[in-house]
């Protein structure tokens, strides 16, 4: 449990069953760097968690660093809890706890900041370490698949991802079997959430990314293709639970229909609706989901989900929210948001951007859009910006744009490449001084994704499209509205603070250039309800206050 936002959070422990608080408090064992971790041994006597270095144990500047694994018995005082792994961990280590329910074996996965690269480490009952793969390994994740087995997915020499097994016994790559070879679609990876690839007694649940929306293929262990569990189109895989046996549960969501749940049976093939369904508080059926595809700058075919009443017509007449994301391998998925349909009563068109850096295309399409090639991301949203111009959707005095954390970046980029191309941006937890970014303490996990200014060639890429560095005297800038979070661990305030002083006193024009802080909150994470109400709010009155959507 964290306060504010801080995302420094401290482990309670309760008795399920009646709600109370028992045994001690441990403090530090998840923070807005590296995250972290807790997982419960087979006998619920004791759990694996992550530890930051208590004060003492690290200089100041390092104690959002270091992460490592201890492990906590109950009835005991913290400070009788046992190290188990780490020390030999990366500074920026980030790390996932699993632990096999019959043999109480732990899998330690530790990313090297947020490269997407990981090392993997075996812990037995008796607290003994084994390192499985580094971080060159190519190996993205791992899930039990027995307590003898592991099953891997493995992104080496396969941008797409192939799954494998390999025995505890044996667990060397070159004695790994490959059961589900590359594809044409994307195998997800789950790193810091519930793993969506399970192992079944009989069967293997796959999640594919296809472009944005998902689906779980199912296979039996031997690599066979089975009868997969019925998802609509446009959809997005959430949550995926084994049952005992071989079944499982499912949810899944789109851009215009709520979460519900749903049961597969791989034995006769066949997917049932279950009552756990989120009824809608809004109609969407005057409403569909297209898919169209802008060309950017160097030819890339850059797909945009467009979100529209039916009778839209492309007279260039409708406000459009466009937003975007394009970073970290993270794929831009369709969720349910119910909010949107204040947009789209007001008229508006709704449309998401699937552009270079994500992971929506496996690999490549990520690698395209980090380090020195990032530039690829601005000139793929504003490709689509183009589009949506072009194709009669909308005109820049009605487009407006929006996007957070990676995305605020984006918008930051927007502001200062193309501020004549849309007429009003909301842009939450942005980086925007991208020469000072790995001055904060996250900014240090960044730098496998962005770069450093240490290395010349990173440096120049970086600055080149800092849009803190970029923004110019006596410039006509759209309306913009910042938005930050007081405690944010992830993206310092600063970013936003600066960006705004800066384009308020260069600007030509008489729009408006805002900063909202909230004094509560941080990245986004844990928010409350109430100011959450507050952020939409603002942000919708914003926007459509600047393009004056129709009634």
């Amino acid at each position: 449990m964290s306060s504010e936002g801080s995302e420094s959070g401290d482990v309670h422990i309760f008795e399920a069953g009646i709600g109370k608080q028992i045994d001690v408090i441990i403090e530090r064992v998840n923070g807005g760097t590296a995250g972290g971790s807790l997982a419960w041994i087979p006998d619920n006597s004791g759990f694996y968690y992550t530890r930051y270095p208590r004060e003492g144990e690290r200089s100041d500047e390092n104690l959002s660093f270091y992460q490592q694994v201890w492990f906590h018995k109950l009835g005991s005082i913290p400070e009788e809890d046992s190290y188990v792994a780490g020390k030999d961990f990366p500074r920026i280590a980030e790390i996932q706890i699993d632990v096999e329910p019959v043999s109480g074996n732990a899998l330690l996965t530790v990313q090297y900041g947020d490269s997407g690269k990981f090392a993997f480490y075996l812990v037995d009952p008796d607290k003994t370490v084994k390192q499985l793969y580094n971080y060159e390994d190519g190996v993205a994740e791992a899930i039990f698949g027995s307590p003898k087995s592991l099953y891997l997915i493995s992104k080496k020499n396969a941008p797409r991802k192939k799954i494998l097994r390999i025995d505890l016994a044996h667990p060397g790559l070159d004695k790994a079997q490959i059961i589900i070879p590359e594809g044409k679609d994307t195998i997800i990876d789950s790193f810091g959430i519930t793993s969506r690839f399970i192992a079944t007694k009989s069967y293997l649940y796959i999640p594919y990314q296809l472009g944005g929306p998902s689906e779980i293929q199912v296979f039996d262990h031997d690599g066979n293709q089975e009868a997969n569990p019925a998802i609509p189109a446009f959809s997005n895989i959430h949550e995926v639970t084994a049952l005992d046996g071989d079944e499982i549960l499912y949810s899944f969501s789109s851009y215009i229909t709520p979460k519900e749940w749903n049961l597969f049976n791989p034995a006769n093939g066949k997917t049932k609706k279950t009552r756990f369904i989120i009824k809608s508080p809004v109609d969407f059926s005057d409403t569909e989901v297209v898919r169209e595809y802008a060309t950017s700058k160097d030819g890339t075919k850059i797909p945009v989900n467009i979100i529209r009443k039916k009778d839209t017509k492309l007279d260039s007449s409708s406000p459009v929210l466009l937003s975007g994301y394009g970073g970290f391998d993270v794929s831009v998925t369709p969720r349910f948001n119910p909010v949107m349909r204040i947009w789209i009563e007001k008229g508006g068109v709704y449309a998401v951007a699937i552009i270079r850096g994500g992971g929506e295309y496996g690999e490549e399409w990520h690698k395209a859009g980090m380090l020195t090639k990032k530039q690829n991301c601005f000139d793929d949203f504003a490709a689509v910006m183009k589009f949506l111009i072009d194709s009669g959707y909308t005109k820049p005095d009605l487009l407006t744009i929006t996007g957070g954390s990676n995305g605020g970046l984006l918008m930051g980029a927007m502001i200062t490449q193309h501020p004549d191309l849309f007429k009003a941006t909301v842009s939450f937890v942005g980086l925007y001084d991208m020469v000072h970014m790995e001055q904060s303490p996250n900014g240090q996990f960044n730098i496998p994704e962005y770069g450093t200014v240490k290395d010349p060639e990173q440096f120049k890429a970086m600055y080149d499209y800092s849009p803190y560095h970029h923004v110019k005297d006596g410039t006509a800038y759209p309306e913009i509205l910042f938005m930050t979070g007081a405690n944010d661990p992830r993206v310092d305030p600063m970013h936003s603070r600066k960006m705004t002083a800066r384009l308020q006193a260069a600007t030509s024009s008489k729009n408006p250039i805002l900063l909202r802080t909230s004094s509560g909150t941080g990245h986004g994470i844990g928010t409350p309800l109430s100011e959450t109400i507050e952020e939409l709010t603002a942000m919708y009155s914003f926007l459509i206050e600047g393009v004056k959507a129709r009634h």
